[in-house]
């Protein structure tokens, strides 16, 4: 269910950060080019970049990555025994992440990103952050299975401003989610729309966050209160 025209370029603008963030995108994911927030995600960071796949075991661009002397890599990914940016005090993330750390996401829904951790064993190696979440997701137009999920976007504008609390970033965040903020509009607005064939007839009510859930566990990200 798409628009024809869903074209966010005009909102697009480039964050400079000194973290640089690695999407290891799921090919399903990568397909969702209009309405992925991976790939709005890297268009949003100028020091990132996206690698698709599924086991990055023996992937060339990660293992560089993570063969660089001069740098720190971490994996952000929930549980409770990670190093939680939410929790901790300036001087220990200073500490532990160091400067112009690399940070991998995993961009898939939640059994493709567990299959994903599973099969790469240099990405199990990794130090583990995760953050404490507590807004809701503006990703309406999506099920979710729980309360608290995040897009990748979203994940990644926490992480933002929790970098920034503790003085290892200084970019301005405050434009970040405009241009998903634009492409949920555009999207509403084609499901409310009666002259398209995917009309959704049910979509005159009331659309609110997080109103409902899936009953299994694919999501897009899968980054919530544990």
């Amino acid at each position: 269910m798409r628009p024809s025209s869903t074209c966010i370029c005009e909102h697009i603008s480039p964050l400079k950060t000194k973290t640089r963030f690695i999407i290891l995108m799921h090919p399903k994911e990568y397909k969702k080019e209009k309405s992925g927030t991976g790939h709005i995600t890297n268009l949003q960071l100028e020091n990132s970049e996206i690698i698709v796949g599924v086991d990055f075991t023996n992937n060339k661009r990660v293992n560089d990555i993570l063969a660089k002397e001069n740098s720190s890599s971490f994996l952000l990914y929930p549980g409770k025994d990670n190093f939680n940016l939410s929790i901790r005090e300036s001087l220990e993330i200073n500490s532990f992440m160091g400067n112009n750390a690399n940070l991998f996401l995993i961009d898939g829904t939640w059994p493709c990103a567990r299959k994903m951790l599973k099969l790469s064993r240099n990405l199990q190696k990794l130090k583990r952050v995760s953050f404490d979440n507590t807004i809701k997701s503006k990703f309406i137009i999506k099920q979710q299975p729980e309360s608290l999920c995040l897009s990748t976007i979203e994940s990644v504008y926490t992480v933002l401003n929790l970098l920034k609390d503790s003085d290892l970033e200084e970019c301005d965040t405050k434009d970040f989610l405009i241009p998903f903020e634009k492409m949920i509009e555009h999207q509403l607005e084609y499901m409310l729309n009666p002259n398209n064939k995917n009309y959704c007839t049910t979509a005159n009510k009331a659309i609110t966050p997080k109103t409902m859930y899936k009953k299994n566990t694919e999501r897009n990200i899968i980054f919530e209160q544990k």
